[in-house]
Order: structure tokens, then sequence, then C-alpha cells
């Protein structure tokens, strides 16, 4: 899919930039097919053919997109590592993988398996220099014939809950995310900015989406506020995509007055739960409503949304309804459906879905049941069908008896005045087995709330057992390489 997008692309659109660098530095869609056809002409002599496997430990940038589109031309897999793994994570990945090439730039050197073949790729900041040691100048390679089951790329999860495993995605499901995807805000020629890393599944899998749209990506170096609120204030950019703290940090750049954000027409965020509060002041800020996504790395980044024109019961307090083209449902352990209003988990079925876990048939058995995704997010569907999350089913803990769901604890004490965010974490106790820890990031570190103001706060919405019965205060929350909060973290703290 994705050789056959950027060709057609590149003939009707060519002289359009595709990305720019953090320098300015600019690449057009014909430069991005000519230069990928010559790196994938180089592969080649690296032996690099169908169904090989090759890993980009590279950072987001204009040549890691050459590097897969090569990839793809050649009907290989592309796995990318995320460059904010550890070195750790990075060597679990790609222990996992397997790979047959390996393509590394000089800052995040790796060491592969045994059987695996290091490259080394140059980031460069001048247009006629990209990859000029890993492309074969003037080559072309041969057109593969159409296979709507060929392997194309490989996504690690975040590893919030253990190590990251590697989601596999074929032509088929590219398809299919592409046709749930540009049905929605996205789409459509015009700036855009990347968000996210190059390896996470929302650029992996929607990439020939974003290409046929033939827009213009802006590349930064490192995530910054002000410096994308410029992005979208100068180049006129409709839609404000990010995670939910991203949003949150955005809000805090000081005068936002002197941005005009009237281009703005909807703000979509993932990856991250967003509180009522944050999204009223989004609406607000940005003058435009607010799409709280809902997916995962396994469901191909496509799953459940709120509506552009819902209101504010769904806005504020749901992650919506599934999304054209996809079933959900809300099961218990035994995997039967429960009734509206129990929390039990997300099960998914789309076209979109995984195939599997890369290497691991283990855990694909366990995740995919008979079509389904067990997602292993908790939540309970209301009355007009819109899914509200309550943790993951590992979060979960049992307070004399009780089962308490954390997110359904955090969303209530977050409207706490001096409560910036809060995360809500087991701890191991004599009698009740387990009690609820606020972790608390407040609003002010001089005076942050008490354990007392917090369950008085929360008295009236919660039952007892759900209170907090501890309180810690921090100045952030941790966080892993999607910007999702480290829960893993903090509960070891507990546990020491």
């Amino acid at each position: 899919m994705l050789p056959v997008v950027i060709r057609k692309t590149a003939e009707n659109f060519g002289s359009s930039t595709a990305y720019v660098s953090p320098s300015g530095q600019t690449v057009t869609y014909n430069q991005l097919d000519k230069f990928s056809e010559e790196v994938a002409a180089w592969m080649q002599i690296q032996g690099i053919q169908e169904g090989s496997v090759v890993a980009l430990c590279l950072p987001s940038s204009i040549e890691y997109i050459l590097c897969y589109l090569a990839t793809a031309k050649l009907g290989a897999v592309t796995a990318g590592v995320n460059p904010r793994f550890t070195a750790r994570e990075r060597q679990e990945a790609l222990k996992a993988l397997e790979p047959d090439l390996i393509l590394t730039s000089d800052n995040l050197g790796e060491r592969g398996p045994d059987n695996s073949q290091v490259e080394y790729v140059e980031i460069s900041e001048n247009t006629t220099e990209f990859l000029r040691n890993n492309r074969l100048k003037n080559s072309t390679i041969e057109v593969l014939p159409p296979n709507p089951d060929r392997a194309v790329c490989i996504c690690f999860t975040s590893g919030s809950t253990g190590t990251p495993k590697g989601a596999l995605f074929t032509n088929r499901q590219l398809q299919a995310i592409s046709d749930i995807d540009t049905g929605g805000v996205w789409g459509g020629a015009g700036h855009r900015y990347a968000s996210t890393e190059f390896a996470h599944v929302g650029v992996m899998t929607k990439l020939p989406w974003l290409l046929a749209s033939a827009g213009t990506t802006h590349l930064l170096e490192k995530w910054k506020a002000e410096p994308i609120l410029k992005l979208i204030h100068d180049y006129r950019i409709s839609a404000v995509s990010a995670i939910a703290p991203q949003i949150a940090l955005m809000l805090q750049v000081n005068n936002l007055s002197r941005f005009d954000f009237s281009c703005v027409q909807a703000i979509v965020t993932g990856g991250a739960l967003a509180s009522p509060e944050l999204v009223a002041a989004g609406r607000e800020i940005f003058g435009a409503p607010w799409s709280i996504r809902y997916s995962s790395t396994e469901s191909g980044g496509v799953g459940l949304g709120t509506a552009l024109d819902a209101d504010d019961e769904e806005a504020l307090h749901t992650v919506g309804r599934p999304r054209s083209g996809v079933e959900a449902t809300i099961r218990d352990k035994e995997g039967e459906t429960v009734t509206t209003g129990s929390i039990g988990e997300i099960w998914l079925r789309s076209e979109a879905v995984m195939s599997k876990y890369w290497n691991d048939p283990i855990s694909t058995a366990e995740t995919i049941v008979g079509g389904w995704l067990r997602t292993g997010d908790l939540a309970f569907e209301d009355d007009a069908g819109c899914f509200h999350l309550a943790g993951r089913t590992s979060e979960m803990f049992i307070r004399g008896g009780y089962n308490v769901f954390p997110l359904e604890v955090e969303a209530v004490i977050s409207s706490h005045k001096q409560v910036a965010e809060v995360t809500i974490v087991p701890r191991k106790d004599a009698v009740m087995g387990e009690i609820g820890v606020a972790v608390v990031v407040p609003t002010d570190l001089r005076d942050p709330p008490t354990l007392e103001s917090l369950r008085n706060h929360a008295e009236h919405q919660l039952a007892s057992y759900k209170l907090p019965e501890a309180i810690r205060i921090i100045p952030k929350l941790p966080r892993n390489t999607s910007d999702k909060i480290d829960r893993m973290k903090l509960r070891e703290h507990e546990d020491q």
C-alpha cells in the first residue's frame, strides 16, 4: 500500500513539500519517492527482500520516513524502535524482532542479535545528502504486485504493563485504518506537525493516508508547547493533535493571546485521559470542539471517540462510542457481555486490529480471542452508548473485598482546586489488603492539598471504600515513552 501511495502522490503533487525539518530543510513528494527508491536499491545489496525485517533505531526525521518507504517498496517489514526507549528496552525489542538489518544513527548506536547486520545512518540537514551512504543514486527497483496480506510494519507497545511487545500489521489493516481515519477531521492538504515519535502507531500505521493527503508535516527536534503553538498560528493549522498532557502544557504557555487560533476547527487527543476541566479549558482557548479518542497499539490506533458535536456529558466525561467500522463490547473475566453500567474489559473488533504479536504466539492467543481484541482496559457503557474508562485490568485493586478502579477516583479528585494531576495507586495494608494512595501534583507546591481535603471533596461522589487513605505529593508524574503515566514506577515506590 505504501509504495502505491507515495508513487501516486508524487505523480499528482510531486513539487509539494512533504516534510520540513527542525532547521527548515524541506523534502518534496517527488524526492521522497526518488530517494526511497535509491535507498531500497541499497537495501537489496544488503540482502533485504520480501519478508525481511528492518529495525529503525532512528530519531523522528526525514531519514526515518525514507527508510520506512524503502523497506515497504521491497516488501520487507519495518519495525520502529522508539528512541525514547531505554537501552534495556531497545535491546529487548531487538531481541524479540530478530531483525535482518538494523539502521541506527550515531547517537543511538545499537548492537543487535548476533545474526543481525547493523548499518549507521547519518542524520543530515542537506536534502542532497539525505542517506548519502545508504542510497544507490539514480537506481530503481522492480515494482511488487499488490498483496493485501503482505506484512508492512511492527509497532511496539509502550511497555506500561511490562516488556514492550511488537504488533504486526499488513497492507489490509493499513487500508482499513485509512478508511476509518479519513472520515474524520484528519486528512486534507495543508500543514500539520508531528506530535508523536515516528515509531508510534500514530505514524507507522497511518503514514499511507498522511502521505495521500499531500500535506506538509513540520518536524521538531523535541516536542515543546510554544513552538507548536507558533506553528498553528503561522501555518493556520486546522487540527490540534496531541495527547492530553501536551494540551495542558500548551495552555500553560505565557501570553496565549498573542496567538491567533481562529484557524483551529478541532482538537483531537488520544493516548491519555483528558480531565473534564482540561477539555473545557482547551475548548475555550482554541475556540473549537474537542474529540477524545480511545485506541491502542494493538487496535491499529483506531477505536472509540467522542463526537465533535457531542453534548457536555459525552464530551467531558466519556471516550465516546465505537468509530465507524469498529465494534466494541464490555465483558467480564469469562468473556461474557456485561449489563449496561457494569464495569468490565473493553473488547474491540475491526479490520484494523493487528494480526499478531511478533514472535509471541502465547500473548497473541491471550489477546485476540475469536477475532476480538482484548484491550486490558476497564470501562462501563452508559444508557446513551458512550464508554467511560475505569482503568487497566492490571490497575484495579481490592480494598476490604471491594474492587477499586483508579480512573474513577482520579476523575473526581482531579477537580479539586489544589490538584494539577493525580494518580491513584494501591499500597499493601495489613487489615484491608490494599488501600488507595493519591499521588498528587499540586497546582502550587508551596500549598499542597491535604488528605482530608481530598476525601472531603470526593466523599459525596464516591463510596467510602474508594476514597484515598494516604497521600504523596510530588512535583511531576513519571511518564513512559508514550507520555502515559508510568503507574508501574509509582506502584513500585509504594511496594518498597
